[in-house]
C-alpha cells in the first residue's frame, strides 16, 4: 500500500486511522505542512489483511482536520494498492473479527475513546478455530498524549502556579485485553511522539518512531479456544490503567485515566479445513500474579515555603501465563501464553516546574508454545529533558534533549510481516534470508532543539538536530546461520537540512549524501518513524512546524 500526502500551509500533526469496514488496519499521523508546502510517502506492506483484501470492502480513512483563517493546511492524500505473488508472505488468518464501535456502516471511524466509552463487544466464535490472536491499537490523545511524563496523582498540585495542574494517575500505562471479564494478555504501550514537538526543530526531517506506522499488539488467545468455541456469545473489552498512589511508596492499578484513549482491537482466527469440526480440551489456567507496583516521592521547597523540586519514580513489573489442552483436527496439544514485563520511570522537575526529566524504560517478553510458536522480546528507552520558561512580557522559550529508542527481535510466525520477506524478492539474498529464524530491529534517535516565540508580535524562531541510527537484522537462534544485518541507515539533520546520510542494503552501500530539503520540502527518511510533546504544555503555546518530516 502507497500512501501519499502533499499538505502546504500552517497545520497542527493530526491522528488518522483506516479502515475496512469496522476494522482498523492502519494507524498513522501526518507531518506538519510548511508555507511552501511538503510531501511524504508511506508504504505498508498489508499481506496480513489478505482475508479483507480478497473480498469487496468499503474503505474508511478517517484524518480529522480544521482549516480556518489560522490553520490553513489540507491534507491531500492518494492511497494505492499494489498486488503481486509471492510465497514468502505470513499466512493470512481465515477470518477477522473487529473489536471496535462498529461504525462502519454509517461510513465513519469506529474507535473507541477511553476512559469514557465501554470498549466491549459480545461475538459468536467460529467453532472449528485452531489459532487465534487479538491485536490491540491503543494510542493516548489530549492529556494523554504524553502520558510517560505524567506525574503520580498525589503530586498533580504541586506546581500549580506555574504549570497548573499537572497530568497524573503516573507515568504507567497499561492496555488490557479481557475475555468474558478475565485478563487475557496486556499491552505496555511504546511511547509515541508525533510530528508537532517536543520543540519543532527536533522534527526537521527526520521522524519520530512509529508515528507513520503505528505498531499493533500481539496477544495469542489460542489457549481460550476450548471456551470460544463452545457456540455461546462470549465478550472482549479493551482497557487502559494507570497508577493511583497512596502518597508514599505503593499504589494500586486504576481503570481511571486522563482523556484520551483510542483503542480498537481485532481478532485472527485459522480454521480446520473440516467445516464441521469442533475445537475442544480445557478451560484455560490463569496464572496472573498481581502487579508489582513501587513508587517514590520527594518534594523540596525553598525558603518561602514554594515548591521548587518534585522527584518520583514508579517501578512496575507483571507476569503473566494462560495454558489450556486444546483439540483441533490435527490433534491434542498443550499450548500457552506468556508475558513477563517490567516499566520504570524516574521524574525531576526543578525551577518551580519549569524543568522537567523523564528517564523512562519498558521492557517485555511475549511468548506463543506448544502450538504456534512465536516470541517477541522489547525495549522502549526514553530520556526527555525539557524546559519552558514565560517572560513577563508574555514571550516564552521552550528547550529539550530527547532520546528514544526501540529494540525489537521476533522469533517464530507472528501475525504482521516483520520485514523479513521483502528480503527474499531480492535475488542474491534468498539463500541468505532463508536460514534466518528471527529478526531484530534496533533503532536509537538523539536531538536537542530550542523554540522562542512572542506572542503579542506573532513571531517565532528556533533550531535544531537529530540524528538516526537504525539497524535491521536476520537472526537465527538455532545457530544454524550467521546474524546478517540486512538493512543500515546513519542520518544525521541540523537546522532542517540532512548532512549526513548513509545507507546499506545487505551489507552493500546504497547511499552517502548531505543534501538541504528540496523546494518542496521533500525527503526520504527512515520508514515506521516520528515526534511531538511539551510544546502547547505551558498556557498560549502555538503549535508549528517549519520544515518537512519524512517516512
Amino acid at each position: 500500500m502507497n500512501f501519499t500526502v502533499t499538505s502546504k500551509g500552517r497545520q497542527f500533526d493530526r491522528l488518522a486511522i483506516m479502515y475496512f469496514g469496522d476494522s482498523e488496519v492502519w494507524r498513522t499521523s501526518t507531518a506538519e505542512p510548511t508555507t511552501n508546502g511538503i510531501r511524504w510517502v508511506y508504504i505498508k506492506d498489508m499481506s496480513e489483511f489478505m482475508y479483507f483484501w480478497n473480498s469487496p470492502q468499503k474503505l474508511i480513512f478517517d484524518l480529522g482536520n480544521l482549516i480556518d483563517s489560522t490553520y490553513t493546511g489540507a491534507f491531500n492524500t492518494t492511497l494505492t494498492a499494489t498486488f503481486f505473488t509471492s510465497q514468502e508472505t505470513v499466512e493470512p488468518a481465515a477470518l477477522i473479527i473487529p473489536i471496535s464501535a462498529r461504525n462502519g456502516a454509517a461510513s465513519a471511524a469506529s474507535l473507541f475513546t477511553l476512559p469514557s466509552d465501554n470498549a466491549t463487544n459480545t461475538i459468536s466464535f467460529p467453532r472449528n478455530a485452531n489459532r487465534a490472536v487479538f491485536s490491540v491499537s491503543a494510542c493516548g490523545q489530549a492529556t494523554e498524549e504524553f502520558w510517560w511524563s505524567n506525574v503520580l496523582q498525589s503530586d498533580i498540585n504541586t506546581f500549580v502556579p506555574y504549570d497548573g495542574v499537572l497530568y497524573g494517575y503516573s507515568p504507567f500505562r497499561e492496555v488490557q485485553v479481557l475475555i468474558d471479564g478475565q485478563l487475557a494478555g496486556v499491552q505496555w504501550p511504546f511511547p509515541v511522539i508525533f510530528t508537532g514537538g517536543v520543540v519543532p526543530g527536533l522534527n526537521r526531517p527526520i521522524v519520530g518512531i512509529d508515528a507513520f506506522d503505528l505498531r499493533e499488539h500481539e496477544i495469542d488467545i489460542t489457549p481460550w479456544l476450548p471456551l470460544l468455541c463452545n457456540g455461546a456469545e462470549h465478550t472482549f473489552e479493551i482497557r487502559v490503567a494507570g497508577i493511583l498512589d497512596d502518597g508514599k511508596n505503593s499504589g494500586t492499578i486504576t481503570e481511571t485515566v486522563g482523556s484520551s484513549w483510542y483503542v480498537t482491537g481485532k481478532i485472527f482466527v485459522w480454521l480446520d479445513e473440516d467445516l464441521e469440526s469442533v475445537t475442544t480440551g480445557w478451560a484455560p489456567t490463569l496464572f496472573l500474579p498481581t502487579l508489582e507496583i513501587s513508587v517514590s516521592q520527594s518534594l523540596i521547597q525553598d525558603s518561602t515555603g514554594a515548591n521548587e523540586t518534585l522527584s518520583y519514580t514508579t517501578d512496575v513489573k507483571r507476569s503473566l501465563s494462560i495454558s489450556a489442552v486444546i483439540t483441533t483436527e490435527s490433534g491434542t496439544r498443550l499450548v500457552s501464553w506468556t508475558q513477563s514485563l517490567s516499566a520504570t520511570n524516574y521524574g525531576l522537575y526543578t525551577d518551580y516546574g519549569a524543568v522537567q526529566q523523564n528517564n523512562q524504560s519498558t521492557i517485555g517478553t511475549d511468548q506463543s508454545a506448544g502450538g504456534t510458536f512465536y516470541k517477541s522480546s522489547y525495549s522502549y528507552p526514553l530520556y526527555a529533558n525539557t524546559s519552558y520558561f514565560v517572560q513577563s512580557s508574555g514571550n516564552f522559550t521552550i528547550d529539550a534533549t530527547v532520546i528514544r529508542g526501540l529494540d525489537l527481535s521476533i522469533q517464530g510466525t507472528p501475525v504482521f510481516p516483520t520485514g523479513l520477506q521483502l528480503f527474499a524478492e531480492i535475488p542474491h539474498s534468498a539463500p541468505l534470508v532463508s536460514g534466518f529464524s528471527g529478526t531484530s530491529l534496533s533503532t536509537t534517535q538523539n536531538g536537542s532543539a530550542h523554540y522562542f516565540a512572542s506572542p503579542s508580535a506573532g513571531i517565532s524562531s528556533g533550531f535544531g538536530s537529530t540524528s538516526q541510527e537504525f539497524s535491521f537484522k536476520g537472526i537465527d537462534v538455532t545457530g544454524g546461520a550467521a546474524d546478517t544485518e540486512l538493512y543500515y541507515r546513519n542520518v544525521e539533520a541540523v537546522n532542517a537540512t540532512v548532512v549526513k546520510d548513509y545507507e546499506s542494503l545487505v551489507g552493500m552501500e546504497v547511499a552517502t549524501y548531505g543534501a538541504p530539503v528540496n523546494a518542496v520540502g521533500e525527503q526520504i527518511v527512515l520508514g515506521a518513524l516520528s515526534p511531538k510533546a511539551a510544546l502547547g504544555r505551558g498556557p498560549g503555546a502555538p503549535k508549528q512546524q517549519l520544515v518537512q518530516v519524512g517516512g
